[in-house]
């Protein structure tokens, strides 16, 4: 793992940064296997890093949408990261339907959606049980507790190594999420941290010392690049 810390001046250089990393690696990954896959993560910082990536001219045709969490609602309620995602990015532009792989959320019982996105994923990768496949970017932010996807502290979900997709839980309300597995399966995994409610969860996941299922965050060691980028407020304490 290389991991690489950047304390950015606002929002805006935050997202430009995004962007940058993102559409070197769009280049990148399609070069040299025909395709970009990328996992989206949902909250209110991601949204302008979407509504940047819809303005520019990309081969839409080879570029796959996964999500790495999403809370159990249907895909038009107004907490979905897949409608916030839509709205922002991928209505915007010509990717095929096909391209898109949202998270399925409507068979009533969350578990048996788990294991079809499960499922779905596998086929998609070509990976069997057991093995976990690398996307190119993951997208992930934190909570004020220090929690990444739907891996909140002290759950269940931070336990499962054997899948690709478990139900997290939040407040008991289900969700579906990556596993911490196979967010670190991927080439790059991208934080995007902003506000100074931030920055205890930060000094926590940083430090040398910490317990992993009280703040999720520090299980993310991806195999490939770590970028963690935070905008001033939320890194004014860390020395990168």
């Amino acid at each position: 793992m290389n991991k690489t810390v950047e304390v950015l001046p606002n929002v805006s250089a935050l997202v430009k940064r995004a962007l940058e990393l993102i559409l070197s690696n769009v280049e990148t990954a399609i070069s040299e296997r025909g395709q970009f896959t990328i996992a989206l993560s949902g909250g209110s910082t991601p949204k302008p890093l979407y509504e940047a990536i819809a303005t520019q001219n990309l081969p839409w045709d080879k570029i796959h949408v996964f999500w790495g969490d999403e809370r159990y609602v249907p895909p038009d309620h107004p907490d979905s990261n897949e409608l916030m995602a839509r709205r922002a990015w991928l209505d915007q532009v010509a990717i095929p339907a096909a391209n898109i792989h949202a998270i399925p959320t409507l068979s009533a019982n969350p578990e048996v959606d788990a294991a079809k996105y499960n499922q779905h994923l596998q086929t998609f990768f070509n990976s069997g049980s057991g093995e976990f496949p690398g996307l190119d970017v993951v997208l992930l932010g934190i909570g004020d507790d220090a929690h990444t996807a739907s891996l909140f502290p002290h759950t269940a979900a931070l336990k499962v190594r054997d899948r690709l997709i478990t139900v997290g839980n939040k407040d008991d309300n289900p969700r579906i999420t990556f596993t911490y597995p196979l967010i670190n399966a991927a080439r790059n995994v991208i934080f995007l941290v902003a506000g100074a409610t931030k920055r205890p969860a930060l000094a926590q996941i940083f430090a040398p010392v910490a317990d992993d299922f009280t703040y999720p965050s520090r299980l993310i060691r991806p195999q490939g690049e770590l970028y963690w980028l935070l905008d001033a407020a939320a890194g004014l304490e860390l020395n990168s």
